[in-house]
């Protein structure tokens, strides 16, 4: 069947509202043109991330009614452990209000000026916490990751040799290695079991701590059983243990595929480590059994940690962006290929290649995603990566567009929709004019930094 249906039926229905393109210039304008500064309720099609916004199911909704809001030794935390420990095997699970706040707790210990962090693609909050502590994050994903256009099954992954030689170069400014799941700043890459195994291996042969950012974990193993030799008929919980059991650290947004609206948690088997987290957690999260959490968020999670693993779900959700790619290269849109898991990947870089790096394509993109159709995305390039430590200003690796889809929100006809838009722009994209930045933060400027479009 060629037809997309959805492995569920729609229960409960929100309004959208429908703007007009003048009123969605008006918007912008008054935005400075920050996709960040928008009201939601202006937005038609909203995928500027799948960060917390998918829908909960009738069951998770139930299980929110079972919440226990205790300030310590809630039992909702321990189905909440239980269900954690069902995937990834660790010692210890620390619950956080959201993935960052584990980042930030992790970093507090490991970070420090002077540290230097390996990772495939290191996200952007995940940079920001570790900058933030005085250490610098360094890139080591594939060349082929790098190649928007390249159909590497796994370009997630890290590249071991740059890794080796890293670890041999940087020796004990290294405080651990990391690797993300699926690698959202390469287009939602996902990375192979063996070379998760054999990132793991070069970090015990260099003492280091492994740690995996798991936030889509399930998306992740989904490739892996279909892409990777040897794992096609086992379950995809199974997969998903094989990933974890090799890392000494994860950290964890919930809001990913734990299908919640908030939450997150760091997990560690070392003993010293987990009570220094801990004490970090009590001074600025929570006690360690809510962590900023309340009960019903943890029953929440507990509830969703067992539906994202399902295989009619995963298949579903991954063919959606496969869909919209297949669709858009049609059209002639250059995406980044084999599709990703959570989100379709637009290479503005090459499409609008009369606009210089220095004066954002992505962006360029994305407002007029807005401006054309309602739909609101997010720029992943110059504006978000392009700034260094040091004051200076560099391009991005890539600078593409985000169109990451919220779990079980939208139908094959809102795909539909964006498929049309990028058609419309498609015949005035010549047109489309570069921005610069006119005020901007120390860190993660992409957030609240204001534009103004160059004439």
């Amino acid at each position: 069947m060629k037809t997309i249906i959805e492995p569920f039926r729609i229960k409960s229905i929100e309004p959208i509202r429908m703007l007009s393109r003048q009123e969605r210039k008006e918007k912008l304008a008054c935005a400075h043109y920050n996709l960040f500064g928008l009201h939601s309720e202006d937005v038609l099609i909203d995928l500027l991330t799948d960060s917390g916004t998918g829908a909960m199911s009738a069951a998770q909704w139930a299980a929110v009614m079972r919440g226990d809001e205790s300030y310590a030794g809630s039992p909702s935390f321990y189905r909440f452990e239980k269900a954690v420990k069902n995937l990834m095997p660790f010692k210890h699970v620390i619950p956080t209000h959201q993935g960052r706040a584990a980042e930030a707790i992790l970093f507090s210990i490991f970070g420090g000026s002077g540290k230097n962090i390996p990772n495939n693609t290191h996200f952007d909050t995940t940079r920001g916490n570790i900058e933030a502590s005085g250490a610098v994050g360094h890139d080591l994903v594939i060349a082929e990751g790098l190649d928007p256009s390249n159909e590497h099954p796994f370009k997630g992954n890290m590249d071991l040799y740059r890794l080796d030689k890293y670890l041999e170069q940087y020796g004990k400014t290294v405080p651990c290695v990391m690797i993300t799941i699926t690698n959202n700043a390469g287009g939602g890459q996902p990375v192979s079991l063996a070379n998760i195994r054999g990132t793991a291996a070069l970090a015990r042969k260099y003492g280091k701590p492994f740690v995996i950012d798991g936030c889509r974990f399930a998306e992740n193993a989904w490739f892996i059983k279909e892409r990777e030799q040897g794992q096609k008929d086992r379950s995809i919980p199974d997969i998903v243990r094989d990933c974890f059991v090799e890392a000494d650290v994860m950290t964890m947004s919930a809001k990913k595929d734990a299908f919640g609206n908030i939450g997150g948690w760091l997990a560690l088997n070392d003993d010293d480590l987990a009570e220094q987290a801990r004490n970090q957690l009590i001074r600025s999260e929570g006690f360690p059994t809510y962590g900023g959490l309340a009960g019903r968020d943890l029953e929440a999670l507990a509830q969703g940690l067992s539906e994202i693993v399902d295989e009619d779900y995963l298949r579903y959700r991954i063919r959606t962006n496969s869909y919209i790619v297949e669709r858009l290269s049609k059209l002639g849109v250059p995406v980044v290929k084999p599709a990703g898991g959570h989100a379709v990947f637009v290479d503005a870089r090459n499409w609008l290649s009369h606009i210089p790096p220095l004066e954002y394509p992505g962006q360029s993109l994305a407002v007029a995603l807005y401006e054309e159709g309602g739909i609101r995305g997010c720029e992943i390039g110059t504006v978000m990566f392009g700034r260094q430590p040091d004051g200076t200003e560099i391009p991005g690796s890539m600078d593409l567009v985000r169109l990451a889809f919220p779990r079980r929100t939208y139908t094959q006809s809102h795909a539909d929709y964006v498929v049309e838009v990028f058609e419309e722009i498609s015949k005035v994209k010549e047109h489309l004019r570069g921005y610069k930045i006119t005020r901007e933060p120390r860190l993660m400027r992409h957030f609240t930094c204001k534009f103004e479009r160059l004439s």
